[in-house]
């Protein structure tokens, strides 16, 4: 369940739809550019430190500003991608948007 201070960072869905592990690359990513210091503290303990460097080295990352990526790219310790495409990053899991027309 998403809480509700983290729910603002993800108004374009139906939070009550998100599934927490299949959609934590929208969830990561959202949160990390545009949550609070108590809704990315929230990501942190809910996904370990593999799982937000794997999610910000992906190709959704790019969505992040360059502010943002700067800022995460020296927490984490990752070069995050800034303009590469979909079809550059190998193809480990699944990336679409249709995945999120469903909630």
């Amino acid at each position: 369940m998403i809480p509700t201070f983290v729910r603002p960072f993800l108004w374009s869905y139906d939070v009550n739809k998100i599934d927490l592990e299949k959609h934590k690359d929208r969830i990561i990513v959202n949160v990390l550019k545009f949550g609070t210091p108590k809704a990315t503290d929230w990501v942190r303990k809910q996904y370990s430190t593999d799982e937000i460097k794997s999610i910000l080295k992906g190709p959704v990352a790019i969505e992040l500003d360059p502010k943002s990526r700067a800022y995460w790219s020296l927490i984490y310790n990752v070069d995050i991608p800034k303009n590469k495409k979909v079809s550059d990053f190998k193809k480990e899991r699944k990336f679409s948007r249709r995945n999120f027309k469903s909630f």
